[in-house]
């Protein structure tokens, strides 16, 4: 059962977050965006099934750059429709290891460096990055100053599905993720690939 505050989310009301301790809520609330947005009309499930499997490979491969993961989605192909698809991108692999996370982080800037270079990896975070570009310059030295303390304490860069949140939400998210263990904070930067994927793929197919 999801707990009120993802019902809320899902329904359509914003000021409420969801659980972050409700494995369920969270992923069925994420399942639910993605068929509320770009993915209801993008016929992923249909598109995927017809693709060719280098294209596929491509598709996941812009999604989450983990071989094991992109593995295990292509596995489930056909798909039966586009909510399997949402339903696989979390569960695909699950859990993560360290180095395959530390792998997908690779292609993912700073938060709030916006990367030049031309590939889809830099191009996508340009597009999931734009709601932090208009932040004030006190929240933009804030994030800097995160940025570089959880480098320190966590050895990898900070990473959080930019797209929907503004920048004073992603310092608050920041400060935060600041006070957990490293071994919970793994599992969450896993949770918020799997965000960042799920909500690429229908860009990913739209854009071929």
């Amino acid at each position: 059962m999801l707990c009120i505050n993802a019902r809320a989310q899902i329904q359509g009301f914003s000021g409420l977050p969801i659980d972050s301790g409700c494995d369920g809520c969270h992923a069925q609330y994420m399942e639910s965006m993605f068929r509320n947005t770009e993915y209801s009309v993008s016929a992923v499930a249909e598109r995927l099934n017809s693709a060719t499997a280098v294209d596929v490979h491509d598709a996941f491969g812009q999604c989450l750059d983990v071989p094991r993961w992109i593995s295990a989605m292509a596995s489930h192909l056909p798909f039966a429709d586009d909510e399997a698809v949402g339903s696989a991108v979390f569960s695909a692999a699950e859990p993560l290891t360290s180095a395959e996370i530390e792998r997908a982080l690779l292609v993912h800037p700073r938060i709030g460096e916006r990367p030049d270079g031309d590939d889809a990896h830099a191009a996508h975070a340009r597009g999931e990055q734009s709601g932090v570009d208009g932040a004030r310059r006190g929240i933009r030295r804030q994030l800097r100053e995160g940025n570089v303390a959880y480098e320190k304490r966590f050895g990898h860069v900070f990473l959080i599905r930019a797209a929907g949140r503004d920048a004073s939400e992603i310092l608050a998210a920041l400060g935060d993720r600041l006070g957990n263990d490293p071994d919970t904070e793994i599992r969450i930067v896993e949770r918020e690939l799997r965000e960042i994927a799920v909500l690429r793929i229908a860009r990913v197919l739209n854009n071929d």
